[in-house]
């Protein structure tokens, strides 16, 4: 009977030689079996170290660009591109790194406001805007940063903005309002059910620490308590770092002792196009100074840190449509980035770095139309390079300004040297002579320089634009699982998720343990209605 052989060979196999075998017989099957098992090991390989068990020691580094869309990178590179004469396919440290997106709405609207985003990120939940560490009924949900420093992780906060503000506070805190940051303040410091959870903070935000009848750390306090954080943290352990001084003597974090309490400001630390390097230091410093002393504090532990930075000022250019102070921003956020991934790349730790924003703000459009006719368009990076100082710093030169020539101090002070606009016209010096408001300042001093740089916004406020994911790892094998989890499009709980899951952190265990927080805004509201930018400090009560 012909056989398969016989069909496909055109002979028959004879049996009777194999049979007449049998030791080489199975010493050939042996062979195979030995080959077929070394193949496998080269062909699962990848598979294998994809899947393995992740290193007990890691370090999660989580950034946010408040504020910060596309457009914002497009503005920045392009700005960079034109101020350093570099060519056109240089680009920013980050967008190495892109990923991917994420959609930004909270539980109650199409837009977010920085606090439901922030808690999107910290609890892995969807809330309402305003909502700080609570979720949509207005009940405590525990934090990544809780979760980490329960599981045995050092944590930091590092901002440009105040270290109550929403972003850190909803790491830190649980407040039904952003704006009860008097309260914040107590969470952060440990005064809550969890016991202090924070081991480095880093920002400004002074004024919700002491009250204005205390001046042994400045003269701005706005607590209404009367009671005095700082002194009270320094008493209970806290190192403590208020001025630029006090800043170099931590050495970049080599000279650090946690936890570490670091506020450099009353209110948000200046914008970086106005920021006087001997008075402030910048995010990239702050940053290198959190890894740094959090790195060095957990050489001998197993378990590494847990760390989120924030480009805080980005979303205030956005808000203040000020395209000049924005592209600083940005610049200043991307060297920090840099700078992080340098201590990543030289850390013999498993390092996650992963950027991304909570909302962008401003609508912003970089470039316009600029005729009836098809295609005229325009950008000038040139205005923006123009402009030593925001709208912001100059609106409030102007609004203290007591001379007696205020049209020349508008001429030569903010237009000509603050702005580096020489084409003014009457009009506008008058405009601004009736202006008495810094918002109603503000906005036409940015307004001037949008124009001429052709720069367009859409809103003062926030928009539902989809904002970038970035990510970096230190391990192949990390990568590979970031990228199967973040690659693409995502909500933003995705992200929070996904970092929860790596920390091995048990959010839901930790929301029991918080339940009992104080979280209402009865009793805790700050005196002050707004703050020397504009910022509203205290929510309306019904």
């Amino acid at each position: 009977m012909a056989t398969e052989n016989t069909r496909l060979l055109g002979r028959q196999t004879s049996k009777k030689r194999w049979s007449s075998s049998k030791p080489a017989r199975q010493l050939l099957i042996a062979i195979l079996i030995v080959l077929l098992l070394v193949q496998s090991v080269f062909l699962f390989k990848p598979v294998l170290q994809k899947h393995s068990a992740p290193a007990k020691k890691r370090n999660v580094i989580f950034f946010v660009t408040d504020g910060m869309g596309p457009a914002s990178l497009s503005l920045t590179r392009s700005y960079r591109q034109y101020i350093e004469k570099l060519p056109i396919d240089d680009v920013l440290t980050l967008d190495h790194h892109l990923i991917g997106s994420s959609r930004t709405r909270s539980s109650n609207s199409l837009v977010t406001d920085s606090a439901a985003g922030a808690t999107a990120f910290s609890c892995a939940l969807k809330s309402y805007n305003g909502a700080i560490g609570v979720d949509p009924d207005k009940q405590p949900c525990g934090t990544l940063l809780e979760a980490a420093k329960l599981e045995g992780y050092l944590t930091g906060l590092v901002v440009t903005t105040r270290i109550t503000d929403a972003t850190p506070a909803s790491f830190s805190a649980h407040t039904d309002y952003r704006f009860q940051e008097d309260l914040i303040a107590e969470h952060q410091l440990g005064e809550y059910p969890l016991g202090r959870m924070v081991d480095l903070m880093i920002g400004g935000g002074r004024t919700h620490f002491y009250s204005g009848s205390d001046s042994q750390y400045g003269s701005r306090g706005t607590r209404a308590d009367g009671r005095n954080l700082i002194k009270e943290a320094e008493k209970n352990g806290w190192s403590y770092a208020g001025n630029r001084q006090q800043f170099d003597q931590l050495q970049l974090g080599r000279n650090v002792t946690l936890p570490l309490l670091s506020l450099l400001a009353d209110y948000d630390i200046p914008f970086d196009i106005d920021r006087d390097d001997s008075e402030y230091p910048s995010l990239e410093e702050e940053a290198i100074t959190a890894v740094t002393a959090l790195s060095d504090a957990t050489r001998n532990s197993d378990k590494g840190f847990f760390l989120m930075i924030e480009g805080s000022r980005i979303d205030h250019a956005g808000h203040q449509n000020d395209p000049a102070a924005q592209v600083r921003e940005v610049i200043a956020f991307d060297k920090a980035f840099k700078a992080v991934k340098k201590f990543a790349d030289n850390s013999d730790v498993e390092t996650i770095l992963i950027s991304t924003s909570d909302h962008e703000t401003g609508g912003l459009v970089t470039a316009k139309q600029i005729g009836k006719d098809y295609p005229e368009y325009a950008w000038y990076p040139e205005f923006l390079d123009n402009a030593k100082h925001s709208g912001e710093y100059l609106g409030k030169q102007l609004v203290a300004y007591k001379g007696n020539d205020k049209r020349s101090f508008i001429e030569k002070e903010i237009f000509e040297k603050g702005q580096g606009i020489q084409d003014y016209s009457p009009e506008d010096v008058d405009e601004l002579m009736k202006l008495s408001q810094g918002g109603d300042i503000n906005d036409k001093l940015n307004g001037m320089v949008s124009d001429r740089a052709q720069v367009g916004w859409t809103t003062h406020g926030h928009s539902a634009v989809d904002v970038n994911i970035y990510a970096y790892a230190n391990r192949r094998e990390t990568w590979i699982r970031i990228l199967d989890r973040l690659q693409g499009n995502h909500e933003n709980i995705e992200i929070g998720k996904f970092m929860a899951e790596y920390l091995e952190a048990d959010l839901t265990q930790v929301t029991e343990m918080v339940k009992k927080t104080k979280h209402s805004p009865k009793g805790v509201i700050s005196e002050s209605i707004s703050d020397e930018y504009g910022h509203i400090l205290t929510p309306p009560l019904n």
